[in-house]
């Protein structure tokens, strides 16, 4: 199956910690990152999730956002340093390409906002994603 989410990363669930209708996943990227996604008990048996389980975890790029430093008291559990590779912008919109430990990730964000950043070619940034845009396959 083909896929139009450019951020797929694969790595090895570390943890499950259930609810009573949703769960968190903790995946240990191949890069040594750690994510956490937020998703539905049903989808934790559906999956059959759990420690060890190889996964691929994957981002829209409109669900990353950047910041170029660190980020106090957030309640965004997703923090991934990298830097800046490429910034491709059109009229409203750009793609940010950030080299992460094992790989790359994209961006979608807004020309204002790399512009207000001041994002470049070799800019130290942090993907900042929330657990809720985070989801799990397998196989």
């Amino acid at each position: 199956m083909s896929l139009s989410i450019r951020n797929q990363f694969p790595g090895t669930v570390t943890s499950v910690t259930t609810g009573e209708v949703m769960a968190t996943v903790r995946t240990r990227l191949a890069g040594g990152q750690d994510i956490t996604s937020a998703v539905t008990l049903e989808a934790v048996q559906e999956l059959r999730l759990a420690e060890g389980s190889a996964v691929r975890a994957m981002v829209k790029s409109t669900d990353v956002s950047l910041a170029t430093g660190a980020v106090d008291k957030l309640s965004i559990r997703n923090r991934i340093a990298g830097t800046v590779e490429t910034v491709a912008t059109g009229g409203a919109m750009a793609t940010v390409k950030v080299a992460i430990a094992g790989g790359e990730l994209t961006a979608a964000i807004t020309r204002d906002a790399v512009t207000d950043l001041g994002l470049t070619a070799g800019t130290p940034v942090v993907a900042l994603i929330k657990a809720t845009e985070v989801s799990l396959a397998v196989g």
